[in-house]
This record gives structure tokens, C-alpha cells and sequence, in this order.
């Protein structure tokens, strides 16, 4: 499975882009977007999913 990001509450913040292990995550027009085909929720990496980790709006980097 993998994260996404509700782009009606993402604030461009870009701290999740940083974050993410294997570059899931880039800005796709106004706001960031993760491929599902890429994203692996940090296993391997870290204990849990680091976008939804720092990110600063609740609610925002959700399970697929």
C-alpha cells in the first residue's frame, strides 16, 4: 500500500518531500503528490511513514 496526499489540506510546506527515503514525493501543479508505484510508507526505513511524521496539517499524508 501506499500514502497519499489530500492536496485540499496540503500547505506546500515541502517538509514531507525531504523526508521521503525513496523520492515518492514531488510537486505535481500546486501541490505535492506521492506515486503509489514508488512509495514503500518507509519500510525498511523508518518505524512509520516519515511524510505523515512531519508533516504539520493533520490529516493530510493518509494510507492509499
Amino acid at each position: 500500500m501506499a500514502y497519499k496526499i489530500l492536496g485540499s489540506q496540503c500547505t506546500v510546506c515541502g517538509a514531507c518531500e525531504f523526508e521521503c527515503p525513496t523520492g515518492a514525493i514531488s510537486m505535481k501543479g500546486d501541490t505535492y503528490k506521492i506515486d503509489p508505484a514508488t512509495c514503500t510508507e518507509c519500510e525498511g526505513h523508518f518505524d512509520a511513514p516519515q511524510c505523515e511524521a512531519v508533516c504539520p496539517m493533520p490529516g493530510t499524508c493518509v494510507p492509499a
